[in-house]
Formats: structure tokens, C-alpha cells, sequence
């Protein structure tokens, strides 16, 4: 396969600024990428069939699935293991076939003429990857510019709204909305009909659709596990054997505890896992003891120290290094090469790996930090929040969060944080806090100044907070003295920001670059719309803020 036919633009660290068009810096190699791109092929002709199916009251839960799981995959960091891919692309063009059937049984159209509606799966791997090289996103390379980046945007959008929707739905919450619009979404990619006004509006959908998704997952999450409350997660070890989990999923941290109780096993979190701790159905496990590490872009060192098994949940994953490699596992829609994955969430393997590994052969006391300050939690004192800010005692808001990441510029947000006048109060949310999550930053009146409200998949509830917060001073959430200053890396942060603007959320300062799909005409409507703006420095930010 040739060199430089991989094109990938769709993370905060694409290469140059521009793109990876040789190797991915997420350590996505170019099989790899037009594997991604071919999935990403095949699920269009099949959301055609889909889409046409629901006019004829066709609809097909396995189809739902596989293109929900499918453009999750596609996300950054989740998977990079061909052979998921070839299933993947497989079962996607199988499950087309069939669907196509029922369609035309019920008197539904199934001449479709576009490629991907006919396309066939080369019969080896390598095969594959030769049509995928054929099957990117340069397609449509000649197109308008600008109506090709609002198509990758919503592509980007989907993708991160699938991630959301799987994790709902794990947690047994689902909507058929939400999956209708990715069926629509993804056969929108293929019409030639649609002009810029179209694709805003498509673009904005993907925001509104993103919300119903994040109130599911909130819903799973706070209905499997309770409300999440201030807790303090110590940062240090206890001796014993340990099993460190990285990632998103909560579930399967749970079943993992359920699986380790009493087999003299400590439980520790990392990276996006660190909210786990204030939920109630989840600290009750006595051996779920701290957090280990830091975010996601650290794994390769802390991984390789971590003196125990590694179970790396949904995204974010990178490269293992070969010390570790064989301690490491894999779950869910996450994978990598000859790493081993559990599956059904039989974690034997794990816990057998962990048991045969040394774990920590002393206490190591660190630090705490405090989490679990989600909208209950802050919502609970908001009578004293709210004569706070009568009062002046309380000048203004922060949200400070998103996704953390490797490039420079991102000390942005520590140095911030670190200069937000004493009569501010900070939320954070996402693995960007790592930047800042053990500042001391103090209190008033007894609220601490830095609030964790929890992953980024709880993005739900830093939103219903601002909005409480509006009702109760009777203004909007764009009046309220509250600024967002936040940090992306992938698709989960660019269908948050669509679902802000869908809001109508303005004013947001976004870094630590902004996104090499956006062209200027689309930033341009983006600033006139909402006033996004890049980040500049600290000073100039605070001072522009506060005034």
C-alpha cells in the first residue's frame, strides 16, 4: 500500500495543524485509517437502506446497532485493530443485504444509485485496506469547501454523538430518534442537493440530537449508580494486588468490582474513570481504592509503573509499550493488535493477570482531591451559591474543561485556573482538570472553588446546573456571569461544542487550537453566530472576561 494516502484531520493533534496524511500522531497507522474509512463507507449505503426503511416502518434494531458501534470505532483513540474493522465492514454490507430485502418487501425504494448502496467487501484484509485507500474522505475533494467541512463536521459530530449513545445504551437507555438521525446524517453525506444553509441546520440538529443522547446516558448513569457526592479520592496506593481502569464505562467498572470482591484485589481508576468515585453504587465497593495517574496522553509512563493488570474501557487508548502490553486488556468497542480483549465482560483473564503480577508492595500516601460535584451536588447549595453572588462574594463562573492532550499550548488552562481571582468560583469537567484538579484554590463561604462536576460524558450536567442557574436569577444562560473556557481533542468534545451552540451559547473561548476541518467562511458564521473565539493568552483572556 502506498505512503502518503492516508488523510485523518480529525483531532485537536493533526499533524502540522493540517493533517496525518502519512501516519496518524494517535498512533493510527494507514491500514488502519482506510479500514475506518471504508467502515465509514459501508455504514453510509447502509444508513441509505435504513433511512428509506423507516418511510415503509421498516426498522431493524441490529442496523441501529452497528451503526451506532460502528462510527464509535471510527472515533479517535477507541480502536485500531484490523480484524474489528474487516467484522465490522462485514456485517455492515450483511446486515444491508437483509435490510434491503424487508425494504423492498414493504414497497420501499432500494434503487439506490449512490456507490456506497452497491458496494461489495474485497475478499481479504488486504483487499479491504486497497478500498479503503479509495473510499476517504478526499472523495469529494473538488466540492465547495465550505460545504465540505460542514459535512465533516457533522461527521465529527455523529461520531461523537454515537460514543454517547452507546453509553446510554449500555446502561439500558435508548432512543430511536437518536439513531434515526444518525441513519440520516450519514446518508445526508452523500446528496449533492444541499446548500450551506442546508448543512448549518444539519450541523445544529446534531447538537440538539446530542443533548437527548447526554440527558440518556445522565439518565443510566445516576439510575444504575445514584447521584453522584462530594467524595475525596486519594491519589497515593495501598499495598496488595492491584487493577488499574482507564477509559469511560462505568458498567464495566461495576461488574469488574462485582468480579473482584473479596479476592484481595484494590480497584484503582484513570485518566476519565477518577468521577467513578462519587457515585454511591460504585464507592460502596470497599477495594475500589484511588486514582492512579493522570490523563489519557500519560498511559504509555504510568502504565508501565502501574505494578498490576490495566483495563482500558472505550476510548482513550494508545500504543502500549511492550513492558506493559501483556498486562494490558482491552473492552467494549476498544481494541488494539495482540492485545488481549474480554469479552462479554468476563474479566477472569484480568483478574487472573492481576493476581500473578506483584500489585503494590507498600502504602504510598499522596495527596486527595475532591470529586462528585454534579448538578445535584452543587444544585443542593444553591441557595448559598445564589446569595454568593447577591452578595459580590461571588464575582463570576468558570467552566473550565473539555479534553486534555499532548501538543503544547495546553498549560493555557492550568495557568488560568491559577490566576481566577479569589471571589471566582471553577467548574471542570473531562480529563482536561488534570491539568488543575489538585490545585488548593480555597473556598467561599464553603464552597471550594474548584467543582468537579465528572466526566465528559457528564456534560448533561454542567449544562442543567448553568441553566438552573439562569431560571433562578430569571436571565439567560448567555447572561449569566459565567464564562466557558474549554479544551478538545476528539469527536465527543465537537458534538458537545454543536449541542452549546445549538443551545445558543455564546461566547465560548476555545483551544488550545481550533480545528483543521473548520474553513474560514464556517469560522466566520461560527464568530458572527456565537462569538466563538480561539483562546490568546491568560491575561488578555481574564482581563476581556472580567473587564
Amino acid at each position: 500500500m502506498e505512503e502518503n494516502k492516508m488523510f485523518c484531520y480529525q483531532c485537536e493533534q493533526a499533524a502540522r495543524g493540517v493533517a496525518c496524511t502519512a501516519q496518524g500522531v494517535c498512533g493510527k497507522n494507514p491500514e488502519v485509517s482506510a479500514l475506518q474509512d471504508l467502515l465509514t463507507y459501508a455504514l453510509k449505503g447502509l444508513a441509505l437502506y435504513a433511512q428509506e426503511g423507516r418511510k415503509v416502518g421498516v426498522v431493524d434494531k441490529a442496523v441501529n446497532d452497528i451503526i451506532c458501534d460502528g462510527l464509535f470505532a471510527t472515533t479517535t483513540n477507541v480502536d485500531f485493530d484490523p480484524a474489528r474493522f474487516e467484522t465490522l465492514i462485514r456485517n455492515a454490507v450483511n446486515l444491508r443485504e437483509s435490510l434491503k430485502s424487508k425494504v423492498k418487501a414493504a414497497g420501499g425504494c432500494v434503487d439506490f444509485t449512490e456507490a456506497p448502496a452497491g458496494y461489495q467487501p474485497a475478499a481479504t484484509l488486504a483487499g479491504l485496506e486497497a478500498q479503503g485507500q479509495d473510499s476517504g474522505w478526499r472523495l469529494d475533494a473538488d466540492a465547495n469547501p465550505d460545504i465540505l467541512s460542514l459535512q465533516h463536521i457533522l461527521l465529527f459530530g455523529i461520531r461523537g454523538l454515537a460514543a454517547y449513545t452507546y453509553h446510554a445504551r449500555v446502561l439500558g437507555q435508548e432512543d430511536d430518534a437518536i439513531y434515526a438521525f444518525l441513519q440520516e446524517a450519514l446518508a445526508a453525506t452523500l446528496r449533492k442537493d444541499l446548500g450551506l444553509n442546508d448543512w448549518v441546520g444539519l450541523v445544529l440538529k446534531c447538537g440538539a440530537v446530542n443533548l437527548r443522547a447526554m440527558e440518556l446516558l445522565d439518565a443510566g448513569n445516576t439510575g444504575s449508580y445514584g447521584h453522584p457526592t462530594p467524595t475525596s479520592v486519594p491519589l497515593g496506593a495501598k499495598q496488595g494486588k492491584a487493577i488499574l481502569v482507564s477509559g469511560h464505562d462505568l458498567k464495566d467498572l461495576e461488574e469488574l468490582l462485582k468480579q473482584t470482591e473479596g479476592k484481595g484485589i484494590n480497584v484503582y481508576t484513570h485518566g476519565e474513570m477518577l468521577p467513578a468515585h462519587g457515585y454511591p453504587g460504585l464507592k460502596k465497593y470497599a477495594h475500589l481504592y484511588g486514582n492512579y495517574g493522570t490523563a489519557w496522553q500519560n498511559q504509555a509512563k504510568e502504565f508501565a509503573e502501574f505494578p498490576g493488570a490495566i483495563l482500558m474501557t472505550t476510548n482513550c487508548i494508545q500504543k502500549p509499550r511492550t513492558s506493559y502490553q501483556d498486562n494490558l486488556f482491552t473492552c467494549g468497542p476498544c481494541g488494539w493488535p495482540e492485545v488481549a480483549h474480554i469479552a462479554g465482560r468476563n474479566f477472569k483473564p484480568l483478574i487472573d493477570k492481576a493476581l500473578s503480577l506483584p500489585g503494590f508492595t507498600a502504602d504510598a500516601n499522596g495527596s486527595a482531591v475532591l470529586v462528585g460535584f454534579a448538578r445535584n451536588a452543587v444544585l443542593g447549595v444553591a441557595d448559598k451559591v445564589i446569595e454568593a453572588v447577591k452578595s459580590k462574594a461571588i464575582r463570576h463562573f468558570f467552566l473550565v474543561g473539555g479534553c486534555d492532550g499532548a501538543k503544547p499550548g495546553r498549560n493555557y488552562f492550568t495557568e488560568f485556573v491559577e490566576k481566577t481571582p479569589a471571589d471566582t468560583i471553577v467548574l471542570t469537567l473531562a480529563c482536561g482538570k488534570y491539568r488543575f484538579y489538585d490545585k488548593e484554590l480555597g473556598n467561599i463561604g464553603g464552597i471550594p472553588r474548584l467543582l468537579d462536576v465528572g466526566q465528559c460524558n457528564d456534560a448533561y450536567s454542567a449544562i442543567q446546573i448553568a441553566v438552573a442557574l439562569a431560571n433562578a436569577f430569571e436571565v439567560g444562560v448567555n447572561d449569566l456571569p459565567l464564562s466557558l473556557i474549554l479544551s478538545w481533542y476528539e469527536q465527543k468534545a465537537v458534538v458537545i461544542l454543536l449541542t452549546l451552540l445549538h443551545l445558543g451559547i455564546k461566547n465560548i473561548r476555545l483551544g488550545p487550537t481550533l480545528p483543521a476541518f473548520i474553513t474560514p467562511n464556517v469560522l466566520d458564521v461560527l464568530v458572527k453566530n456565537f462569538n466563538i473565539q480561539p483562546i490568546t493568552t491568560v491575561d488578555e483572556d481574564l482581563r476581556a472576561i472580567l473587564g
